[in-house]
């Protein structure tokens, strides 16, 4: 197997960069005074070239990466679009992406509609259009040792997810390494975050894995879809909707991943079963106490 550690990860969370939480002091049910990590939330207003498109709530890291993701699979940027510079002024709260390729999308902002993910994430009506255009790879496989070892990996490095709570993880992997782990206040925020990675790192999308700690729901499976990612898994559980879609893109979908167990409902012909459940551990729910059950 692989060996991989949270130091190898080329992108990982950064739970001691003190712009990203603070200590509240407050009591507990004992009534004893504790200090609690709380995440911190600002508002990021991005545009393409001079048109405004959307604010978003976010903890304030990547803004490049989450601006280019959020257009992408928002539809607003193409693959093969070539970006000529990405501004961000912090004091401001805005990132502005230029494109040589002249954009208005006055009539497709009209189509925003609110959506079931966290932070007011957004999505517009004619995504499915090319949703339905894609094709995933067919050759992609995710062993389930490599499944497991990711889960075990991703759950005990250091992160906001652990240090504070009210956070969601989104991990993009290749075999059993983590390649970049990136949170956000939603889990939408965190998946633009790696769609922007990937593009401006010209990363193929072909053999990798997409791993979040929120609910697989439409969104999600269309987000995955649009990367290109042909196998999706989460900690958390499935809506009828994204098991649909899922199935309709010929996505690897699994869910409920926590220790020894996983729930498969699309794409199953992709799992290697090379692993014996009963040699793996039980997740050590130490981990859960400083957040992860905030997250379901």
């Amino acid at each position: 197997m692989l060996k991989t550690s949270a130091k190898e990860f080329l992108v990982g969370p950064d739970p001691e960069n003190a712009r990203l939480s603070r200590p509240v002091p407050g009591i507990d049910q004992d009534g004893k005074t504790i200090e609690q990590f709380v995440v911190t939330e600002r508002p990021l207003t991005i545009f393409l070239n001079r048109q405004e498109i959307v604010t978003a709530m976010t903890i304030g890291d990547h803004p490049d990466w989450l601006a280019v993701g959020y257009l992408l699979n928002q539809g607003m940027l193409n693959k093969d679009d070539a970006i000529t510079g990405i501004d961000h002024d912090d004091d401001l709260g805005i990132v502005v992406v230029r494109t040589e390729r002249q954009t208005n999308f006055e009539e497709k902002l009209k189509k925003r509609i609110q959506t079931s993910g966290c932070a007011q994430g957004t999505m517009f009506g004619d995504l499915m259009e090319t949703f339905e255009r894609v094709e995933l790879s067919r050759t992609a496989v995710i062993k389930t040792s490599w499944l497991y070892r990711l889960m075990k990996t991703i759950n005990t490095a250091p992160s906001l997810y652990l240090k504070a709570g009210a956070i969601h993880g989104c991990v993009l992997a290749q075999a059993d390494r983590v390649l970049v782990y990136l949170e956000d206040v939603g889990r939408h925020n965190a998946a633009d975050k790696i769609a922007g990675w990937m593009f401006l790192n010209r990363t193929e999308p072909a053999d990798k894995i997409f791993y979040t700690t929120g609910r697989l729901t439409s969104e999600m499976v269309i987000k995955c879809v649009q990367m290109g990612i042909p196998i999706l898994a989460s900690r958390s559980g499935f809506t009828a909707s994204g098991v649909e879609l899922a199935q309709r893109a010929n996505l690897t979908l699994i869910g409920r991943a926590r220790g020894r167990r996983f729930i498969a409902l699309s794409g199953q012909e992709r799992i290697v079963f090379d692993a014996d459940p009963r040699s793996v551990e039980e997740e050590d729910r130490k981990h859960l106490r400083k957040g992860a059950e905030q997250n379901e």
